[in-house]
């Protein structure tokens, strides 16, 4: 009987006899070398798979995921994959990629408890806190594909931010952060205008960006979270 992870062995040995029979010498040129020109810094979702939505080859494309795509000074894990993306493998575009419908963004906006990750969705929570005031007089399903923009565009400000890429600019590495959001409905990539190449670029490509969604009129009233752009969310 076949098991369904049987199914997947059999599914790659398929899958690699194809690509070296159409493709000969496709398994030896990877081998040889990992020289990806982009990094994709995404959400663990299954649905999400940056090869495919992008449509590059294996080896074009370095990958780091994890539960709504948050990028955080304290987590060596992503840091050092930063790290190696940019140190040693000189990647020239670094892509900060959200999706629309992801349940961590949703757990966050709502309060769901999930369990252990809640901590780690604190860090979106803390965002939904602090640019509330254009957030909550949105419709419900508004909220959460702003939240979700949002979110992606605070963590491309975190890449840019990060002792790694300040070093390499400060260095002259060229080397782009972007911030994108990919739609479930439609598998497009939405480009948030908010691609940030140098120390100097970073901090007024936020506001600008955060600038796109309206406060809510009314009295503004100072959020809880500090952060490093808290001050830059004025109008």
């Amino acid at each position: 009987m076949t098991t369904d992870t049987q199914l997947l062995l059999d599914h790659n040995r398929a899958w690699a006899a194809r690509m070296e029979r159409d493709r000969p010498g496709f398994f030896t040129g990877l081998l040889a070398q990992q020289k990806p020109r982009y990094m994709w810094i995404g959400c663990s979702d299954s649905r999400v798979s940056a090869n495919e939505i992008t449509g590059l080859e294996p080896g074009e494309v370095f990958v780091h995921r994890n539960i709504a795509n948050v990028v955080v000074h304290s987590d060596l894990n992503a840091l050092s994959t930063i790290q190696f993306a940019v140190e040693h493998l000189k990647v020239a575009h670094i892509m900060v990629v959200g999706h629309y419908g992801c349940a961590g963004v949703r757990a966050a906006l709502q309060g769901t408890r999930i369990g252990l990750a809640d901590n780690w969705l604190r860090h979106i929570r803390d965002l939904k806190l602090r640019h509330r005031k254009r957030i909550d007089h949105l419709l419900p399903e508004q909220q959460e594909d702003v939240l979700c923009e949002i979110n992606v565009i605070e963590q491309v400000g975190n890449v840019a931010l990060s002792t790694v890429l300040q070093d390499a600019w400060a260095r002259g590495q060229q080397v782009t952060v972007h911030g994108w959001v990919y739609g479930l409905r439609d598998g497009l990539l939405k480009d948030l205008l908010v691609s940030m190449d140098g120390t100097e670029t970073v901090v007024e490509v936020f506001r600008t960006a955060i600038k796109r969604y309206p406060r809510s009129p009314g009295p503004v009233v100072d959020a809880e979270a500090d952060t490093t752009f808290d001050s830059l969310d004025d109008d």
